[in-house]
């Protein structure tokens, strides 16, 4: 399980060091092969393989007649890149999905339980600002199956 926010940097080429915490468990798992994508939050989503060999067989498998899940598979499959991890635990982000996700020196690694958000570090903490104010709004709508979880 991945989780927790780890701020990072990216070197001058553009890889991301990924924590040691992590380093080994995606090793043993995958071989150190991993898969990049973007999400429509503006950050990139990072999974290991055969994760994300799994989602991409179910994408496959859905409509293209309806253009929302077309554009989703599009965004999702289109942008999807394989990586590996160097022998530093290092991992290339390549240019145009830094780009998309305004990728600088200082980025967020975010746990999502089976994969990870890549965030610009100034994004992040904007969105997450966000949330917690719109969480404080009396008037805002419960998020769904937060009933369910007993916390």
């Amino acid at each position: 399980m991945f989780r927790g926010v780890n701020p990072l940097s990216l070197d001058g080429k553009g890889r991301l060091s990924l924590p040691a915490k992590y380093r080994q468990h995606l090793l043993e798992a995958t071989g150190g092969q991993l898969v990049l994508t973007v999400d429509r939050d503006r950050c990139l989503l990072l999974y290991p393989l055969p994760v994300w060999e799994e989602i991409e067989r179910k994408l496959i498998q859905l409509s293209s007649t309806n253009q929302r899940t077309r554009a989703l598979k599009r965004l999702l499959l289109g942008h999807a890149e394989e990586c590996c991890l160097d022998a530093s635990g290092r991992i290339l982000l390549p240019a145009p999905l830094r780009e998309f996700a305004n990728l600088e020196k200082r980025v967020v690694l975010v746990g999502q339980g089976n994969k990870f958000e890549i965030w610009n570090e100034s994004s992040w903490h904007a969105w997450r600002e966000s949330l917690l104010a719109e969480a404080e709004d009396p008037a805002a709508e419960p998020l769904p199956d937060l009933d369910a979880l007993a916390f």
